[in-house]
């Protein structure tokens, strides 16, 4: 199988406000460290290059040896994230993660990275037939498709991303698609990690 995490980048979003956190979530911690170093670990084990896209009003902790990327303030919208992503890539595909999953693996973001996308502009993770769409392989064409819906402040996510008819990839374990966006998730989160069958 043709490899292509050789040339793909992977890029955190981190664009979020936060306000269910009361704040940048990206910087709270979990366990110790700050929630966006989960992620990044994860995707730092598959790419060689990896970036972190955020809007200026982000704060962020310290991450050494990471392209940082700042997008524009507006709009609000998560998409706008992979759209400005693939524009900075220089012409190469991106693996995009969201900052907020603290249990995404490794070996997940290689299936997303390596599976040929045969002609779509996406390979996007799914999970029980609802479609993770911040979470996947986009083609630089993929850019082009998503910038109508990426321009609106609010919109459909899911249903942007369906309309370009990515490949889908079925996650088989859910509890790498948990998302800390209030302090309840963070609780719940910290409490996954002290079970010995989760591994953080």
């Amino acid at each position: 199988m043709k490899r292509r995490q050789a040339t793909a980048i992977g890029v955190i979003l981190a664009g979020g406000q936060g306000l269910r956190m009361g704040g940048s979530k990206v910087a709270v911690l979990l366990h110790g460290r700050p929630l966006i170093e989960y992620p990044l670990t994860a995707l730092r084990a598959v790419l060689d290059e990896v970036a972190v896209i955020a809007k200026s009003d982000v704060e962020l902790p310290q991450l050494p040896g990471v392209m940082l990327w700042i997008e524009p303030d507006e709009p609000r919208n998560p998409l706008f994230g992979i759209v400005e992503a693939l524009a900075l890539a220089g012409g190469r595909p991106v693996l995009t993660c969201p900052a907020d999953l603290p249990f995404v693996t490794p070996s997940l973001l290689v299936r997303l990275s390596q599976t040929l996308p045969e002609g779509a502009p996406a390979v996007v993770a799914s999970c029980r037939g609802q479609l993770q769409p911040l979470l996947g392989c986009y083609q630089t064409h993929a850019g082009e498709l998503l910038a109508p819906s990426a321009t609106r402040p609010e919109g459909d996510l899911e249903q942007a991303v369906a309309a370009i008819k990515p490949r889908l990839i079925e996650v088989t374990t859910p509890v790498e698609l948990f998302n800390v966006d209030s302090p309840e998730d963070l609780l719940i989160a910290s409490g996954m990690m002290d079970q010995p069958n989760v591994k953080s």
